[in-house]
């Protein structure tokens, strides 16, 4: 077969193939490309609903509180509160000056602080303990949960009977020839919200220790075992890194968390609460329902929410450069 029958050949196949190629423009070609783009926008449809559900409860809420704390609204004009008289910050003025919302939230900060200091190296205690396989290791994890498992007012409740003058505690106590004084009353009870927070959320900090001991690699494990490390340094320099990322996020939810904790010191100590745990959620309650000042505890609460967001947009920005700086990150 000569050159050119070849050619001639080859360009007759390439004009069939163009001719068998559908139109772009092609009705069916289009309704392809609609139904491809209405699946990729398919998960931004199934987000609506959940949109909506946050927009009433969290949205429309913040923005009314933020209005209601530049009224005065009390309980003489509640019942026509959208005709309160406008203060502008005035509410913010006293709130910082003339209330003990300074005092709250110094001690809302120092408890949390306080509690998640212990809180921490006991979590890391328990996980370690059970990391490896024994026998009755399920029954050890499961009773290391039961404090983490139980409603907030279950355990006040519980510890409330137990610090009651004459009780369990204070039988224990006086046996050994130790007087306790008043749990619930005095000074004494900051001590004692902070003992009974402990003892609530440490299991937390012990689930995220625990998740990341488990995502340690047991060649590492082998390869400093060969080497002879010791078990300080191998906690030191193979186990505790892994656990950076949890214990930063156990330390920041449980930080917000005692900070917005109402439940607790509220079953402890009842209202009005001794001065010494007049905590920043405690404050707030009593002045909206007991004092009836709804636009002061309004501008507390917006205060709070100020409060809370600063270590929330350290964290994210910390893990926001973190990601950055991982091979493979956004820059």
């Amino acid at each position: 077969m000569s050159t050119d029958s070849l050619t001639a050949g080859k360009s007759t196949r390439r004009k069939s193939s163009r001719a068998a190629k559908p139109d772009p423009q092609s009705p069916n070609d289009t309704s392809r490309r609609r139904k491809g783009l209405s699946e990729r926008n398919r998960p931004l449809w199934m987000l609506i609903p959940g949109g909506l559900l946050m927009v009433i409860i969290i949205v429309v809420p913040l923005l009314l509180g933020i209005f209601m704390s530049g009224l005065d609204l009390d309980q003489y004009s509640l019942r026509k509160w959208v005709s309160a008289p406008f203060i502008g910050v005035q509410n913010f003025v006293e709130a910082l000056t003339a209330s003990p919302l300074l005092h709250a939230i110094w001690l809302s900060v120092s408890y949390s602080l306080l509690a998640m200091v212990v809180t921490i190296p006991l979590g890391i205690a328990g996980a370690v303990a059970t990391q490896n396989a024994f026998k009755g290791r399920a029954v050890i994890r499961s009773i290391f949960l039961i404090p983490y498992v139980l409603p907030s007012f279950v355990v006040a409740t519980v510890w409330r009977t137990m610090f009651q003058p004459g009780s369990v505690i204070d039988s224990m106590l006086h046996s050994v020839g130790i007087d306790p004084g008043l749990w619930l009353n005095g000074p004494q009870s900051y001590w004692t919200l902070i003992l009974v927070q402990i003892w609530a959320s440490w299991p937390f900090v012990y689930l995220l220790a625990l998740s990341g001991l488990q995502s340690v690699d047991h060649e590492v494990h082998e390869a400093s075992a060969l080497d002879g490390a010791l078990w300080w340094n191998k906690l030191r320099y193979v186990v505790f890194p892994y656990l950076k990322g949890p214990l930063s996020l156990a330390f920041l939810i449980g930080m917000l968390h005692h900070i917005n904790n109402f439940t607790l010191p509220f079953v402890l100590f009842g209202v009005p609460a001794p001065s010494d745990v007049e905590l920043l959620p405690i404050l707030t309650y009593v002045t909206s329902f007991q004092s009836f000042r709804f636009g002061l505890s309004a501008a507390m609460a917006f205060i709070s929410l100020i409060l809370i967001a600063i270590p929330l947009f350290v964290y994210l920005r910390a893990v926001k450069l973190d990601d950055a700086e991982t091979p493979g990150g956004k820059k």
